[in-house]
């Protein structure tokens, strides 16, 4: 079983059109399967749409949009109103000022004021301004199906200046010069990052996935005093006949220093915790949890060998069937012409043909679009594993990318980290969906779209469950009575959760005031995977240059 890092894998659904599908609400998250109605149209989603992947999307490719158009037209348009001959109709009664007739086909931005049916509109300030201009049939203003989601209903005496965003001004000082682009100071651009990235759950994530150098990783061996306080925690817990009898049929790339190594580039992981918390009991518990999904991601499952099932993780360090030289798998999205070809170049062999993305190591790290942001996280640039793959298995980064998986979050999950040490607590959109802290949602996290959600636990999951409580055992980690192990009945993790931190940057679409084509000039978080990352330096920036025609002035040292 190969697991998705980052981006959420494709798994495709089927389902009978349903005439009266609901209105596509920007705001929701969709599940594979769902249909939705939009501009007149019944689209599927193919699997998890995020909010704000709306169907208008433009897609190079199918697989670059998680909507398939299914039916043109999805009859929902009301019918004409029924008008009586013998009454004459009354002449409409136009409001005060020069305000336009909305006419269909026209375009409007964000604070655009209009008439329509004898009342004013003005079209709503973000994303959706857009959808203004969409089809009469759903946004014209006060008549469409979905027209609240592009307009609002005003009073003449209510126009006013559109406001801005409530976000502390760092607007561009410079005037623009034509031709060139809008001009920017780079202590904007960073100013502007700082504020966005500046709240708690935020600043809790960076802390988790913080990285040692890797130079001070190389020196990382067992016993050594100068090894990091967190390898010091392990050393204690896990020495290195332990790590033999845990894992006895390992493949030899699997070493124990390799593990210290994969520890110790994390800090966060089995750190010491300053507030109270049992650093130790967290420390074995995160183990005894990482360690059994090792053993069913990479075990060998096999009840005749001499040790027990439990014991028999990390068998493999390359996916079965492939090896280095095999080519024409897992480089789907190897294509330049796409973002994720674009953002995450893969390397290629002497033919020019594409290298294999397949899994490697503890975590299976597949496809080029996991392995360009493990890199990026490892060695600060996309090209290292883009170009040696191999590295994934046959270096401590076999280990690695599964601490990387552990402390990272998959918004709109948390990290299994967070879930473990308390960092993450439910709120009622999670406890409404079953999600409660526990070995359970450590499965929904790391492969709830197959194992978890039915009325009864699968077999990968009551494996998980068993490697779990075994390894607990030998750690000495209490499993109380009342945790929840399995994940049966639970739902996904969506928008509305506690772990929902948007992490990516987006363009900003609102408008501004303060430019004079109205244009932000400015980035958003989203939840759904950009090529720009909120845990990157000056990802806002590239975000930015991405999306606008800017000067940035580099006033900075």
């Amino acid at each position: 079983m190969k697991l998705s890092t980052l981006c959420i894998a494709v798994m495709l659904a089927s389902s009978t059109y349903v005439n009266a599908a609901d209105l596509y609400n920007k705001e929701q998250s969709y599940q594979a399967g769902s249909q939705v109605s939009f501009n007149g149209d019944i689209y599927e989603a193919k699997w998890w749409a995020n909010p704000g992947q709306t169907p208008a999307d433009i897609a190079a490719n199918p697989w670059d949009t998680p909507w398939a158009l299914i039916s043109e037209g999805d009859g929902v348009t009301p019918p004409p109103p029924v008008v009586d001959p013998e009454q004459p109709e009354p002449e409409p009664e136009l409001p005060e000022g020069d305000y336009p007739q909305y006419k269909d086909g026209e375009k409007y931005k964000g604070g655009d004021v209009v008439q329509n049916e004898n009342d004013l509109y003005r079209c709503k300030i973000g994303i959706t301004e857009a959808w203004c201009s969409g089809a009469a049939w759903a946004y014209a203003p006060g008549t469409g199906t979905a027209w609240v989601d592009a307009w609002e209903k005003i009073k003449e005496g209510d126009i006013l200046p559109p406001v801005e965003p409530e976000i502390p001004p760092v607007e561009p000082e410079i005037p623009p010069t034509e031709g060139d682009g809008y001009t920017i100071k780079q202590s904007q651009l960073d100013a502007k990052e700082a504020v966005l990235t500046d709240f708690d759950t935020m600043n809790d994530v960076k802390a988790a996935i913080a990285t040692l150098g890797n130079d001070a990783v190389e020196r990382i061996i067992p016993g050594a005093e100068s090894n990091p306080a967190n390898v010091k925690r392990i050393e204690g817990i896990v020495s290195e006949q332990t790590w033999q009898f845990l894992f006895p049929k390992r493949a030899p790339e699997y070493t124990y220093r390799h593990f210290l190594q994969a520890i110790g580039k994390f800090p966060a992981f089995c750190a010491t915790y300053e507030d109270g918390r049992d650093s130790d009991a967290i420390c074995k518990k995160s183990l005894a949890t990482m360690f059994a999904h090792f053993t069913q991601e990479t075990g060998g499952h096999t009840a005749h060998w001499e040790v027990a099932e439990w014991r028999q993780g990390l068998v493999h360090v390359r996916e079965m069937g492939w090896d280095e030289e095999m080519r024409g798998g897992y480089n789907g999205e190897c294509n330049p012409n796409v973002w994720q070809g674009q953002t995450w170049p893969c390397g290629q062999f002497e033919n020019d043909e594409f290298k294999s993305y397949f899994g490697r190591g503890a975590k299976q790290l597949s496809y080029n679009y996991n392995y360009g942001p493990f890199s990026d996280a490892m060695f600060g640039t996309v090209r290292t594993l883009l170009d040696k793959p191999e590295m994934v298995a046959d270096t401590w980064l076999n280990l690695a990318s599964a601490v990387f998986f552990f402390v990272y979050p998959q918004p709109p999950k948390p990290s299994m980290l967070h879930v473990i040490d308390g960092t993450w607590q439910p709120n009622q959109a999670d406890l409404n969906n079953g999600l409660v802290p526990g070995f359970g949602v450590t499965t929904q996290i790391i492969n709830g779209g197959v194992e978890c959600g039915g009325t009864v636990e699968i077999a990968q999951s009551l494996n998980r469950i068993k490697y779990y409580k075994e390894f607990a055992n030998y750690l000495g980690v209490q499993v109380a009575d009342d945790e929840i192990l399995g994940c049966k009945g639970m739902k996904q993790f969506d928008a509305a959760g506690a772990g929902a931190v948007n992490i990516y940057w987006e363009q900003d679409w609102s408008w501004s005031s303060a430019t004079p084509d109205g244009k932000a000039y400015a980035c958003q978080l989203v939840g759904y995977q950009t090529p720009h990352s909120a845990f990157k330096s000056r990802d806002y920036t590239k975000c930015v240059q991405a999306n606008f025609e800017v000067n940035i002035i580099n006033d900075v040292e």
